[in-house]
């Protein structure tokens, strides 16, 4: 269960917090679960293909990127990509093409959906879910979760297989 601590919403942006950041809903920040080894490894692996993709591609990855995606909600985004200019803010306005939530053991189907919708909600055009412990991907769509074998971003004539974020060995911690 998330922890909430009030605080205003210029303190949170002003404040430094090290390794984990909490997020900020609504005058309240909130604790963020813990990943594990095989969270970890495959957000190095999807950051990792999206920075491979940008020596041809104006693709701009981030990991553990926060973003306001709402007015008094900020969000820490697990992969954040956005596209044809590097945002230069150090607290982007603009919208990701992509953003990506990597699955941690503890987190709650609920409260990962509603983060999810509300990446939706933001106008987020591609909102991906990696799911190390079942080695699958998803992308969210119509309120609602469709597997898939990899990520596309058709615009820019990209596919990411499953094996390239989820390689053998990196699943089920």
């Amino acid at each position: 269960m998330a922890v909430k601590t009030p605080v205003s919403e210029e303190e949170y942006l002003r404040t430094s917090f090290g390794d984990r950041a909490p997020e900020y809903v609504h005058g309240e920040l909130v604790e963020r679960t813990l990943p594990n080894k095989s969270h970890s490894k495959a957000q190095v692996e999807l950051a990792f293909a999206f920075k491979t993709l940008q020596a041809r591609l104006p693709l701009f990855p981030f990991s553990e990127l926060r973003v306001p995606v709402a007015p008094g909600k900020y969000r820490i985004v697990d992969v954040a990509v956005y596209a044809r200019q590097e945002p230069k803010e150090e607290l982007p306005e603009e919208l990701p093409l992509v953003v990506a939530e990597i699955v941690s053991p503890e987190d709650g189907h609920e409260d990962l959906m509603r983060r999810l919708e509300e990446f939706r909600t933001w106008g987020v055009a591609h909102i991906w879910l990696v799911d190390p412990g079942l080695r699958r991907l998803y992308v969210y769509r119509h309120g609602g979760l469709e597997a898939v074998d990899a990520f596309e971003l058709p615009e820019f004539g990209v596919q990411i297989p499953v094996a390239q974020v989820l390689p053998e060995g990196a699943g089920g911690s």
